[in-house]
């Protein structure tokens, strides 16, 4: 189905039922097709997301490098009479 963008600006809830249910619909601009409705696949968006992260996890297994202990973490807020400085 092809809808001009004019004529989708009315009928946009519609439109948007039509392709959560399967039905290709394409909007036109000046008679020449721009974009196509098609509902999101979120089996599909979550396993994409769960990929990113793990890359991302690879990536920074060879980065992190240890910081201070917490016991440690805010000595340099204190002098040696352990009294704040």
């Amino acid at each position: 189905m092809n809808v001009s963008l004019t004529h989708a600006k009315a009928q946009l809830t519609d439109l948007v039922r039509r392709a959560e249910a399967g039905e290709e619909v394409v909007l036109t601009r000046h008679g020449k097709p721009a974009v196509r409705l098609a509902p999101v696949d979120m089996k599909m968006i979550l396993k994409e997301r769960e990929r990113r992260i793990d890359e991302i996890m690879e990536q920074a297994r060879g980065k992190a490098t240890p910081g201070p202990s917490a016991a440690r973490a805010a000595d340099y807020l204190y002098g040696e009479d352990g009294m704040p400085a």
